[in-house]
């Protein structure tokens, strides 16, 4: 009988010292984006986004610590998988937070999904994952790829441009680049032009542009590819004579490089940092005292995917066992948006709205763009009503 009382009591001891342990657990959020290459300054921007978002919780989510661990993909997809079953296996985080570019979505998805974990993707946002391939463990905080590339075809149309000449680098991102534009431009596409991811010189297209004579140049071309191309697409005397749109090419990641030699391009956003909203007013000036840089899109969605990681940690109490609660916290994405206008679709993609922007030379010296016109209000993917429901 004494035996079996001083079993009890030690029991009841460790069950009372793993209490605290049990109430100290911490939320684990691995980012894995592109932090060396072409593609090195979108990925710090996501980071450094989500770390704000953090921040500005007080360092908790849900009243639980949050821990991040961040990895770089190095932009190749091998490397990437092997990166994130180390967050899975290794780390065992409950969300990931990641990636910038679509090729590497591609790549993480199946291993992350399968492991039930959370993936929210604060950029890459293709086709192949919004419709019948959508799932209750992705969250994209960004857009569905065709739509921020239908801004250009749709502008482009309004101004009566009757050929273009499309350039996009070769990979599933560039294929909906092309996709999106095609949506609202009825005129002729005069050269679809697939370039390597991580192309730098831009000489042998430029050379074909002039001698083609379209009426304008659209393009999506992000990071360092971006920066080389307005430089030498200026230095060929291309820009007074054929209007140039972009997605991604021209926003706050690439001007602190291509500063003046991207004033009044013109591009295709869901955001812009002069956004007349209460929400994003604070995040701008927190994360310019913070970076000392401007934010691009890359930084607020990684921001807002902050946020909606701690609205759902919140509303299950801390408790992410139960993920059937889990995605309905996620999906009900209770949080006030950057943006403004936010909610999600069935397939777990954004509703909002999407704007024309410019680029400008502030007061103070740096660079930004401004929203010239709204294009888009409220607007659901086209690819939502192939997702059943979750």
């Amino acid at each position: 009988m004494k035996k079996h009382l001083k079993l009890a009591a030690l029991a009841a001891l460790m069950s009372a010292t793993a209490m605290p342990a049990l109430a100290q657990e911490k939320i684990k959020i691995g980012v894995i984006v592109s932090l060396s290459g072409a593609g090195a300054v979108l990925g710090q921007q996501v980071r450094d986004g989500l770390n704000l978002a953090v921040k500005d919780a007080g360092g908790k989510f849900g009243g639980k610590d949050v821990e991040v661990i961040v990895v770089d993909d190095e932009l190749k997809p091998d490397v990437a998988v092997t990166k994130v079953k180390g967050l899975l296996e290794r780390d065992k985080v409950d969300f990931v937070v990641g990636p910038i570019f679509s090729n590497i979505l591609g790549a993480i998805q199946k291993p992350v999904i399968e492991n039930k974990t959370f993936l929210i993707s604060p950029n890459a946002g293709p086709s192949s994952f919004a419709g019948k391939e959508c799932s209750p463990y992705l969250y994209v905080t960004s857009y569905q790829n065709d739509q921020i590339h239908q801004i250009l075809g749709n502008v482009a149309q309004k101004r009566g441009f009757k050929k273009i000449y499309l350039m996009t680098p070769n990979y599933q991102a560039g294929k909906d680049f092309v996709a999106g534009v095609k949506m609202d431009f009825k005129g002729e596409i005069i050269e679809e032009s697939f370039i390597p991811l991580g192309t730098l010189d831009f000489q042998a297209e430029l050379s074909k542009i002039a001698s083609m004579k379209p009426d304008a140049v659209l393009t999506f071309m992000p990071g360092g590819m971006g920066v080389n191309l307005v430089k030498q697409y200026k230095q060929a005397g291309l820009l007074d004579r054929i209007p140039f749109l972009s997605t991604f090419t021209v926003d706050e990641a690439t001007l602190p490089a291509q500063q003046d030699a991207a004033i009044g391009m013109l591009g295709g956003s869901n955001w812009a940092p002069n956004l007349d909203t209460a929400a994003n007013k604070k995040f701008v000036a927190e994360y310019e005292k913070a970076y000392n840089s401007v934010p691009a899109t890359y930084a607020f969605q990684a921001y807002d995917a902050g946020l909606l990681i701690n609205s759902a940690v919140t509303a299950v109490k801390g408790d992410l066992s139960d993920k059937s609660k889990v995605i309905a916290a996620l999906k009900k994405a209770d949080f006030t948006s950057v943006r403004g206008s936010f909610k999600f679709s069935n397939n777990n993609y954004p509703i909002q709205d999407f704007y024309l922007t410019k680029v400008a030379k502030r007061a103070d010296g740096k660079f930004q763009t401004e929203i010239v016109e709204k294009v888009f209000s409220n607007y659901a993917d086209r690819y939502a009503k192939d997702c059943a429901t979750q």
